[in-house]
C-alpha cells in the first residue's frame, strides 16, 4: 500500500476538516509537533543514559571467582584493635 497520491490527501484534509473544525487542527499540529520533540528527548536521554551505564560497568574491577577473598590474607595490629573496640 503506497502513499496517498493528491485527491487522496485533499479528501483527507477534507474530512479532517469536517470532523475538527478549522480552529482546532492547528492546534492538533502543534501539539502534536510538541510530543514529537519531547519524545526525541526521551529518546537521546535514555540512549545517554545507556551508554553511561555501559561506561560505569566497564569501569568496574573484574568479579572473583567463588573462593577468591578480596581481603588480605594477615591483618594489620591497627585493623585487629579497631575490629576489637568495635566487638566491646
Amino acid at each position: 500500500m503506497g502513499l496517498p497520491g493528491g485527491w487522496e490527501l485533499v479528501l483527507i484534509v477534507g474530512v479532517l476538516v469536517l470532523l475538527f473544525g478549522a480552529t482546532k487542527l492547528p492546534q492538533m499540529a502543534r501539539s502534536l509537533g510538541q510530543s514529537a520533540r519531547v519524545f526525541k528527548a526521551e529518546a537521546r536521554g535514555m540512549k545517554a543514559d545507556e551508554e553511561a551505564a555501559k561506561a560505569a560497568k566497564a569501569k568496574e574491577p573484574q568479579q572473583l571467582a567463588p573462593g577468591e577473598s578480596s581481603a588480605p590474607t594477615a591483618a594489620s595490629s591497627i585493623e585487629e584493635t579497631q575490629r576489637n573496640d568495635t566487638k566491646k
